[in-house]
This record gives C-alpha cells, structure tokens and sequence, in this order.
C-alpha cells in the first residue's frame, strides 16, 4: 500500500514580517499603506500571506522589488486611470518596477514556492514564469464580478474573507510533489549550508536531474536560481540596515553566503538590483 499523500505543515504563526525583497523598504512604506495577512487555516500549507497596498499620492513613486521564488495572483484597481482587473504573476527574473500615481488598491496573493500547483495543476509552473497573465487565462471562471468581490470591500477582514473564498473554491488539490518541493525550496531558504544544486538534490535524495524536473513543474524556476535569489534577498536586506547596524563585511557576507568571493557577490547583486551593494547601502543610509 502506498503511503498517503503528505499535508505540508503552515509555516510559524502569522505572515513573514520582514521586507525581504523590497528594495528600499523604508521608502516604500513612508509612501504607502503595506499589510500582510493570514489566509484560512486551509490554505495557509499553500501560501505565504496575502498582502495589501492602498496608497493616495500627491506625485508619482516608483515602488522596485527583486521577486521571490513565488508565484502571485494580484487584483489591482487604479482609480486615476479608472482601471480594475487581476492576473496570475508568474516568478519574475528580473528586477519588478511598478510606477503608482493617484489612488489605487492592490491586494495580492503570494504563494510558497511550490505552493500554486496545486491550484492549477494542469500547466507545469514553468510556464507562466516571467509572465503576467489575466486571471482567467488560468481559473477560467474568474470574471468582474470576482474581481470586485476582493478590491471593493473597505476592510481588511472583507477582503481577506473573499481571497479565501476565491482560492477555497479552486483547490487546493492534493499533491505530493508539491509537498516536497516546498519543503526544499524551504531547506534552500534556511539552511546556509545549502550552497549547491548537488548539495540539494543529496538532501533530497533525488538526481540532480530530477530535482530539476521537480522544480520546473512545481515551483517554475531552477534550484540553482532559487539558491541565488535568496543570497541576493539576504545580501540586501544587511544593505538595508546599514543605517542602524554599520556598513556590512561585504567580504564576509559574500563568504557566508557561499560566493567564492566579494566579486561574485558583487556582480550578482549589481546585476539584479541595478546598482553595487555599497553605492545602494549609500543611498538607502543617505537618502
């Protein structure tokens, strides 16, 4: 008899605090009105959070992130532009910009790696990596009417109520491989010792090949770019706090990481977000 399939355990109590991701967190959040919250206990194995943005600006701001391994559904409402509409974001490769102006609402879905699958398990998640793609191009029921079921509400609490409603009526299905590559992205995401791809495929005890195949189908992206993407994540967030705790030892940040040294790390960071780690610690300390 063949084992049942595994519920993957809700990461600890309550959505992720930090701003890991956001390049000039500090900014962000001066500008805009940012919340994560729980979904129902059903979906929480699936999701990180879900996370709310309200804003009413007198000037434009252009708000940068560097995407994680996940996927997202966005419902997005642009009042000076009278536009209301949502999309399944695929895993970004690049560094995301997105201009607000005037008032808007946008309430998302982050998903764990690993985590959409089983919301929509006919497509390897690969396919909509780099993507972004109308709501109904993947839930094919999706229409306005659920779209202005999530923005319309004023609270939090309504909106929540209606994100999980949407998501409880499509799934999840089970899935075990699901199960697994979630919890190697998550290995990936903790354990520092996990450097290389070979490193993760032992862990596992899978081939290098098929630990390959796993995450294209199940997360969307390689295990080499999710290791890279969370060293990246975690060499700007010690940017981020150059102003409270001092420049970092970047030669030793890029050690602890795993770089062969400071120049790899550097030409990664640089490549991703757009600028080298001391110029940004330089402009997000000095603004």
């Amino acid at each position: 008899m063949s084992p049942a399939p595994r519920t993957p355990a809700a990461e600890g109590p309550g959505p992720r605090r930090d701003t890991r991701g956001i390049v000039d967190a500090a900014e962000l959040l001066a500008r805009v009105r940012f919340r994560r919250h729980d979904p129902a206990p059903e979906l929480r194995p699936y999701l990180e959070h879900y996370w709310f943005i309200d804003w009413e600006l007198s000037e434009p701001y252009a708000s940068h992130v560097v995407p994680h391994p996940s996927v997202n559904v966005v419902f997005q409402r642009y009042r000076d532009e009278d536009t209301t509409f949502a999309e399944v974001a695929g895993i970004g490769l690049e560094l995301f910009t997105k201009k607000l102006t005037g008032v808007g609402r946008v309430c998302g879905v982050q998903f764990r790696p690993g985590g959409f699958r089983p919301f929509a398990p006919d497509r390897p998640v690969s396919e909509w990596t780099g993507l972004r793609v109308p709501l109904d191009t993947v839930f094919t029921d999706a229409d306005a009417a659920s779209v202005a079921a999530v923005l319309d509400p004023e609270t939090d609490h309504a909106r929540v109520a209606a994100l999980d409603a949407f998501l409880l009526a499509h799934g999840p299905a089970p899935d075990p491989q699901a199960t697994q590559a979630m919890e190697l992205v998550q290995l990936a995401r903790t354990d520092r010792s996990i450097r290389r791809v070979s490193e993760l495929a032992r862990a596992a005890g899978l081939s290098s090949r098929s630990l390959q195949r796993l995450f294209a189908h199940h997360v969307g992206v390689g295990p080499k770019w999710v290791i890279l993407r969370y060293r990246i994540h975690e060499a700007l967030e010690r940017a981020e706090a150059t102003g409270t705790e001092g420049a970092p030892d970047w030669a030793g940040l890029a050690a602890e990481l795993g770089y062969s040294d400071q120049a790899h790390l550097v030409r990664d960071f640089t490549a991703t977000v757009g600028v080298p780690p001391t110029a940004y610690a330089r402009q997000v300390s000095d603004p």
